[in-house]
């Protein structure tokens, strides 16, 4: 198997809406997106032997994505969870417990994948069943020294401790918020209540992160640097759902840093892929030509 260049390392699982069920998981969307946006990805987490994960590795192999690093669980099905949105299109989630990405192992294939990675994306979520976790924390700790190690924190209520975020922090090169789970680390990481700009400093000067992005939703977003910060304000598109605009947010930025685009046209180009896919149904719309329009548009 030819290495990916980008990973996107945790769940992978079925969005189960009101009326339908789609492909998701935050780190399956970042792949899927940097797949459209021409980076060779892969999803590296855990599916069961069963129907529903059958489906969703022919869903990624339709789209080009490599499935030889998704593992098959005989004992634990694939992972669902159940989405409820608002009339404003934000969504609340109930996740399937011990689904088979809760139970990811590291394998000799993944430790080479790692090591000769580009970028990886990984969250928090992937990291609630102890299994998962030490498998996640070990993979970070393979990755090459230039690797772009993306954190994008996605808190999803139960599932996060002080103690994972930490850890997970100590590996990130950029880490990925909205607005809403600043109000939430701030107190959580003894910063107390901070203000987004004043949030991604105190995590600038305490880590190893070279880069803080914080999402605002239709308000754009915060990208901020040790040399410079860049306000962009938000894109005025009719929002059919916001599952999966975030996780776009992070594809794009992974590929305008990887191609060296400056800062602040990384951070309008994160931005525009972000609101495109929240102007469609579901977290991975196939939109390569349209991904092609944005690139040269900038």
């Amino acid at each position: 198997m030819e290495s990916p260049q980008v990973i996107g390392l945790g769940e992978l699982l079925w969005d189960c809406f009101p009326d339908r069920r789609l492909p998701g998981g935050a780190p399956a969307n970042v792949a899927f997106h940097a797949q459209q946006l021409g980076l060779a990805a892969a999803v590296v987490t855990r599916v069961g032997d069963d129907l529903l994960g059958r489906e969703l590795l022919d869903f990624l192999q339709r789209q080009g994505l490599s499935t030889e690093l998704v593992q098959r669980d005989p004992f634990h099905g694939t992972g669902t969870v159940t989405i409820e949105l608002s009339e404003a299109g934000s969504a609340s989630y109930e996740f399937l417990k011990d689904s088979a990405w809760d139970f990811l192992e590291v394998t000799p294939a993944l430790a080479s994948a790692f090591q000769q990675a580009w970028a990886v994306c990984f969250g928090t979520l992937g990291q609630r069943c102890e299994t998962s976790r030490r498998t996640i924390q070990q993979c970070l700790t393979l990755a090459a020294p230039d690797c772009l190690v993306v954190y994008d924190i996605n808190l999803r209520p139960p599932f996060y401790e002080r103690s994972w975020i930490e850890q997970s922090l100590g590996h990130a090169k950029v880490v990925k918020l909205n607005d809403e789970e600043v109000a939430v680390l701030g107190p959580l990481l003894g910063a107390g209540p901070l203000s987004p700009a004043q949030f991604g400093r105190w995590i600038l000067d305490r880590y190893p992160a070279e880069l803080v992005c914080i999402t605002r939703g239709g308000a754009g977003c915060l990208v901020i640097s040790r040399s410079e910060s860049c306000d962009v304000p938000g894109e005025k598109v009719q929002v059919v759902d916001t599952v999966g605009a975030g996780d776009a947010f992070t594809a794009a930025l992974i590929w305008s840093r990887l191609e060296g685009w400056e800062l602040a046209r990384s951070a309008r180009f994160a931005n525009r892929v972000g609101a495109l896919v929240a102007s469609r149904a579901g977290a991975m719309p196939e939109l390569a030509e349209e991904l092609r329009g944005l690139k040269e548009a900038l």
